[in-house]
């Protein structure tokens, strides 16, 4: 199932914009975030990890061999990546009018750090909005899956968990009611995408939301 985005009203062709793909890791939001900026012709980014600065955070954040991190100190570095990333990656090509499209934004440190430590949401919020400069996205896509299911997903990966892979399963049980939760209350378009499904399948549903922002079908 689609939910429509909530709160969307469309930018239209033509104009640039951010477009946030969210959800608890194994998801696949990834795949179709890349997806989705292939077929729209936009800069592909994410987070963690895509700025210089960025890429030596997300070893101290996500590695299970570095020192561990207290949770205040989790959500500053999360805060500092994404600075360095607006400013870096995402300002620059607002301003050029191309489309970006991030693995994981702002609503990531609302679900992690925010439901699954528990910390402060209202705090969180304003540290969000004094690293991001107030930017939001245009709309963030939620890959709505099952926590078993991700799971099983990341086992069969084959790929080592990481930092945040590896909480428990209470923990991930908190982050996807945190996405739920901030779909459902959000002030700014959120569109929920049902991810259990094939690859094509998704992409498909994402793209049915998605097309009216972007200024619909693209070769």
């Amino acid at each position: 199932m689609t939910e429509g985005p909530r709160g969307h009203t469309g930018a239209g062709g033509g104009h640039g914009g951010l477009i946030a793909f969210e959800g608890i890791d194994g998801c696949g939001k990834t795949t179709q975030s890349r997806l989705l900026a292939e077929r729209i012709g936009a800069l592909w980014t994410f987070e963690p990890g895509a700025t210089g600065l960025g890429e030596s955070l997300r070893a101290l954040l996500l590695d299970r061999g570095e020192p561990g991190v207290d949770e205040r100190s989790e959500a500053l570095l999360m805060a500092a990546d994404r600075a360095q990333h607006v400013a870096e990656v995402i300002r620059p090509a607002l301003a050029l009018g191309r489309w970006v499209v991030t693995d994981r934004y702002s609503a990531s440190t609302l679900a992690y750090q925010g439901y699954g430590r528990g910390l402060d949401r209202g705090e969180l919020a304003e540290l969000i909005h004094w690293a991001t400069a107030g930017l939001s996205p245009d709309l963030t896509v939620l890959i709505d899956v099952p926590v078993g299911l991700a799971s099983t997903r990341r086992s069969g990966a084959g790929v080592p968990d990481d930092r945040f892979e590896g909480e428990a399963g209470g923990f991930h049980l908190r982050v996807a009611d945190g996405y739920q939760r901030l779909a459902a209350t959000a002030s700014s378009p959120w569109l929920v995408v049902d991810g259990s499904g094939t690859v094509e399948s998704v992409a498909d549903a994402v793209w049915s939301g998605v097309a009216p922002l972007v200024g619909g079908a693209r070769p």
